[in-house]
């Protein structure tokens, strides 16, 4: 399955609803880039637009409830133009993404694994949000983790519709548009990279427009010191 609609058997619906994404998409862009040149953001525009902070942390509670699941909110790094929340879906706690955080502690008889995730991107330029399957895993070296974040452009594992299709209600309730990420990973036609490719080596894509800078399937590696127990 790859990302997109959650309701397969209503084509006429969908070819609505992407007209519609496309058409809140094509808006959004020419607000926030009215020189249509990556890297010249309109910074009044994305600051009146964009998700609300605090609507992370809520949507993180509401789909714990909804989807009896591991539901973390994680702000944006300061050059991300998003917060995330993490949905785990396969998985056991304390969860590597507990661990990464720091909000759960490492225990010597957790084994090395992989966890799999949904990661909810919350644009804070527009009032939209896209959505990825993560997977992670952890490695333990002496008196260090290392935990790698290897994201995919989209949804693809069947297993994962159902939590996808009450994480997307959840949005729609909040008034954050999703937006099917495999239809964010192209350019924007008519746009102009900048300095794009010399900082990542690609053009970029409109989900670098809208979310976060680096490629959507860029892995993240994070080292994790043990403190140990008292």
């Amino acid at each position: 399955m790859s990302e997109g609609c959650t309701d397969c058997g209503r084509k006429g619906g969908c070819d609505e609803r992407k007209h519609a994404m496309f058409g809140a998409i094509d808006e959004a862009l020419a607000r926030l880039y009215p020189t249509r040149r990556w890297g010249e953001r309109d910074d009044a525009a994305a600051f009146r637009d964009g998700v609300s902070p605090d609507v992370g942390p809520r949507l993180a509670e509401r789909l714990a409830a909804r989807l009896n699941a591991l539901a973390l909110f994680r702000p944006g790094a300061p050059d991300e133009l998003c917060d995330y929340v993490y949905v785990l879906c396969f998985g056991r706690q304390p969860s590597i993404l507990e661990l990464r955080e720091g909000t759960a502690a490492w225990a010597d008889e957790q084994p090395a694994g992989e966890e799999l995730y949904l990661r909810v991107a919350l644009s804070a330029v527009a009032p939209f949000a896209a959505v990825q399957q993560v997977a992670m895993t952890v490695e333990r070296a002496g008196e260090e983790v290392v935990v790698r974040e290897a994201p995919r452009a989209g949804v693809f594992d069947p297993i994962l519709l159902t939590r996808l299709q009450g994480l997307v209600a959840e949005l729609a309730e909040a008034d954050v548009r999703h937006l099917d990420f495999g239809d964010l990973t192209l350019p924007p036609e008519g746009f102009d990279p900048g300095d794009y490719p010399d900082r990542y080596g690609g053009q970029p894509a409109t989900v670098n427009y809208l979310f976060y800078p680096q490629p959507a399937v860029t892995v993240g590696t994070t080292l994790v010191r043990l403190v140990a127990s008292p």
